[in-house]
């Protein structure tokens, strides 16, 4: 199992290599379009490799989508952590009960034990 996942994580980079290779290309990036940045007389650019914004593009869709998750599941987590708190409390209520039983169960068998002999 180890060997499939060594191999898959090593076509993964091998993959993301050659698509680094294939869009080395500096590319301009701009905050708003160049009419608006002329107008208000400011027009922040950034100068990439297009593998750089390919790669962050992902990686910020990943960010995303996991946050997106996280708050969907929210209320999933919620009822999980309910749920558990009321298995804790009846797991303690069921464990002073059996003690309760044992403790009369003893008693009645030194009881039994004492009628026997008398």
């Amino acid at each position: 199992m180890k060997t499939i996942r060594y191999v898959f994580w090593a076509v993964v980079g091998l993959l993301l290599i050659l698509i680094g290779l294939a869009n080395r290309d500096f590319v301009t990036l701009r905050a708003m379009p160049e009419a608006l940045g002329d107008l208000f007389a400011i027009s922040p650019d950034l100068r990439l490799p297009l593998f750089v914004v390919i790669f962050i593009s992902v990686g910020a869709g990943l960010m995303i989508g996991f946050l997106w998750e996280w708050l969907r599941e929210y209320r999933i987590r919620a009822e999980a952590r309910g749920k558990a708190r009321e298995v804790e409390t009846l797991r303690r209520e069921v464990d002073q009960l059996r003690g309760e039983a044992a403790g009369a169960k003893s008693d009645d068998d030194v009881l039994a034990i004492l009628e026997k002999s008398g």
